[in-house]
């Protein structure tokens, strides 16, 4: 019974795990692409890396030069059109915006304005009113002076 167990347990071991396997496959793959190859690949990708480096030093000076002739000019003229489009939007916002400013100025202005008006209207009907006392006690006064004038003298 125990050598059926044991059996049965290497049978496990061997069905569901996969380490040891693994394993040997890494060192295979290792073993074959480093020792055999002799790093064949990375050679041939370190010289396949000068040449590209090379071929673009040698090749994207010339190519730039005839290029920024034409090129540049023209992206220059867009670029300066542009930037010539966006500061006349900014001048006519900014217009725009002083106009509704002004116009906010001018109402509130105009607010200020009427109460002022009101208020000297105000005082005004005051001073007249207080004129009018004025008058009016200074009329009754002289009357009763000339009605007292008029008993004491002959004439």
């Amino acid at each position: 019974m125990d050598k059926i167990a044991k059996d049965v347990g290497d049978i496990q071991s061997r069905l569901l795990h996969h380490r040891p396997i693994i394993n040997a496959e890494i060192r295979y793959f290792v073993r074959e692409f480093e020792e055999r190859r002799g790093h064949r690949e990375s050679r041939l990708l370190e010289n396949l890396n000068k040449m590209v480096v090379e071929t673009n030093g040698q090749m994207l000076p010339t190519n730039l030069e005839g290029v920024n002739q034409g090129v540049m000019s023209n992206i220059i003229k867009r670029l300066e059109a542009a930037n010539h489009m966006a500061v006349r939007v900014q001048q006519r916002e900014l217009e725009a915006q002083q106009s509704t400013q002004l116009q906010m100025n001018m109402e509130h202005l105009k607010d200020e304005w009427a109460v002022f008006v009101k208020k000297q209207q105000r005082l005004k009907e005051q001073v007249d009113e207080d004129h009018d006392k004025a008058v009016g006690r200074l009329s009754t006064h002289y009357s009763e002076m000339k009605m007292d004038l008029t008993k004491f003298s002959p004439f």
